[in-house]
């Protein structure tokens, strides 16, 4: 059942042993829980799960685990890998931090949105994780964007070219898949470069480490987003190349 935001979340979770939130960033994540008069906590029951799926800061879902923990239910992070294709055929994957008896309690609901959930530690693993997942992905595809623009200035058979990048052992699968996209031009919403650019934020704020690469990757998507393309799918970076043909 897909309930209204944020009406419906308090009575949502009073009739629920586990309740699962997937939402689009910290915000959102914080109103659905935490809203004063309908918020989830409210209706949460001592012995229920809590179980917060987004992608969001290791911060705010350590945090969040505190305020469901002082209701007596207990507390995942369990953010998933995958898109719509994944989702469609049951098969995402759960990046899970918390109490592993917890994890097992909740595994058989898990099981039904996805193929697999890997236990990776407390509280704020799983968040961590998922940025990182994320950020390897868009670093990968922000540099597929830029090599194929240094290809297309090539005098060859472009897509003889193609066809090897695409088979050689240095394209790991996801730069392939993101490949395949850009050739067919095919931009349809599976990772909006808005929720990029969020995550690539996210990864950065979590650390006091350099990042260079993903700093690089966050100012690419940062100026796809600029130029109207947010909307669009990851892969639609490429455009900012093509523009410059």
């Amino acid at each position: 059942m897909i309930w209204r935001l944020p009406v419906r979340c308090r009575e949502a979770a009073e009739s629920a042993g586990v309740v699962i939130a997937m939402v689009r960033d910290d915000e959102a994540s914080r109103t659905i829980w935490c809203n004063e008069q309908h918020g989830a906590l409210r209706g949460l029951g001592a012995g229920a799960i809590a179980i917060e799926c987004s992608t969001l800061t290791p911060g705010w879902v350590r945090e969040l685990a505190e305020q469901v923990q002082k209701t007596g239910a207990a507390f995942l992070d369990a953010p998933v890998v995958g898109s719509r294709p994944q989702a469609d055929a049951g098969q995402l994957i759960h990046l899970v931090g918390g109490d592993a008896g917890d994890l097992d309690r909740a595994k058989s609901v898990l099981s039904a949105i996805g193929g697999a959930s890997h236990h990776v530690g407390p509280v704020g693993a799983g968040a961590a994780l998922k940025l990182a997942v994320n950020a390897l992905f868009a670093i990968q595809v922000a540099a597929v964007a830029e090599l194929l623009a240094l290809l297309r200035g090539i005098d060859g058979n472009q897509a003889a070219m193609m066809e090897a990048l695409a088979s050689l052992p240095v394209t790991s699968p996801a730069a392939k898949g993101a490949l395949a996209l850009i050739q067919a031009k095919s931009d349809a919403p599976l990772f909006p470069i808005d929720l990029v650019e969020k995550d690539l934020a996210y990864a950065l704020a979590q650390t006091k480490a350099a990042l260079p690469m993903t700093k690089a990757a966050l100012q690419c998507f940062g100026r796809a987003k600029a130029e109207g393309l947010g909307a669009l799918n990851i892969t639609a970076i490429a455009r900012l190349y093509q523009a410059q043909a």
